[in-house]
């Protein structure tokens, strides 16, 4: 025992003869050891935790889940997935339950996204798919009724008028109506569109390319409290931002994506964080957001590293509990990341 106790102070004061040569003698230490003891006391922040309980029953997936949106309003969370004689989207409640399915008009979900009212529940889907309804956007009601058929179905391209899409990837319905969609995932189009609540071209950004205002594979979008739209590049590994009044481009974030690029973005109800999935690292990173103005460099907070394979598609944050749903395809399910410490208020 007096061993035991004689190593613990050995241990104690070798560790405080270390901080303080760090703190007065930094510059004489190795750059190997000097870096390895600041890394050392570095430690990430925990802001959410897995929802063991969502869905109540997992059973009603039954094939691969690529997206999921969040209908705050009324409590709400839709799943798309794919699969042969498979329902094409289930309908949740945000505590879990399961509701119904439908399968109407759905070919190859890629995007999802809930725009409800308090005068109407509805819900947008990307369709990428090869037969008649592929191709396009559709708007559904909760139920599955066909509303609004948004592109060309059944036929790929470029056009502005009519109006075509190849592999749309997803969309953004904000509180004006207004659309904003990246299309397209690996097809004919590398470009970010912007359309009023009657459906005509606002603007338009983006070809192939690497550089500014242009991508390869935008995946995801979303719109900031601040008017900024945000892209996910995904090959280009980078976040894009624009004006979303003008189209104009705002800037770029990259050097949070040095090993892969971004798969889905959104924003915290807050507008505090940035939650960001990596579809093959498997990952989700939480970004600080920027203020007002210029929009800087990113910084990671926090990650959350899934199981391998997992591969989290496209996700969507409640805007009422804050909660992360997260589309996985490689596991074939949704799960659910609730805030550790609710760090907004309604």
């Amino acid at each position: 025992m007096t061993r035991f106790w004689v190593c613990i102070a050995g241990a104690g004061f070798f560790l405080a003869l270390l901080v303080l040569h760090s703190r007065f003698c930094a510059s004489r230490l190795p750059p190997h050891l000097h870096l390895a003891f600041k890394i050392s006391w570095r430690a990430e922040e925990i802001l959410y935790r897995l929802d063991v309980d969502w869905p109540k029953y997992s059973e009603y997936f039954t094939g691969a889940t690529f997206c999921v949106a969040v209908d705050s309003l009324n409590g709400l969370v839709y799943v798309a997935q794919r699969g042969d004689n498979i329902p094409k989207v289930l309908v949740f409640t945000e505590d879990g339950y399961f509701l119904r399915s439908w399968n109407y008009t759905v070919d190859t979900p890629h995007g999802i996204f809930a725009a409800s009212t308090p005068q109407e529940k509805s819900v947008w889907i990307t369709d990428v798919g090869s037969g008649f309804y592929g191709h396009t956007i559709k708007k559904y009601n909760s139920f599955g009724d066909l509303v609004q058929v948004l592109g060309t179905p059944g036929k790929k391209g470029t056009g502005l008028n009519p109006l075509q899409f190849d592999n749309p990837a997803e969309l953004h319905v904000d509180d004006t109506g207004d659309i904003y969609i990246v299309d397209g995932d690996g097809g004919l189009n590398n470009r970010l569109i912007k359309l009023s609540q009657d459906f005509m071209i606002l603007w338009l950004r983006g070809e192939n390319g690497t550089g500014p205002a242009k991508f390869n594979i935008p995946h995801s979008v979303t719109v900031d409290s601040t008017g900024r739209v945000w892209v996910a590049d995904r090959g280009n590994k980078r976040l894009q931002v624009f004006d979303k009044d003008t189209g104009d481009w705002l800037g770029e974030w990259k050097n949070c994506f040095s090993e892969e690029g971004p798969s889905a973005v959104r924003f915290t109800p807050d507008g505090k964080y940035v939650v960001v999935a990596q579809l093959n690292l498997s990952r989700l990173l939480i970004l600080v957001a920027p203020p007002v103005g210029n929009i800087g460099d990113c910084s990671v907070v926090s990650t959350i590293q899934l199981a391998d394979q997992v591969s989290p598609h496209l996700l969507d944050v409640s805007r009422e509990t804050g909660a992360v749903y997260v589309a996985e395809i490689g596991a074939k399910q949704v799960q659910k990341y609730i805030p550790v410490n609710r760090y907004w208020k309604s």
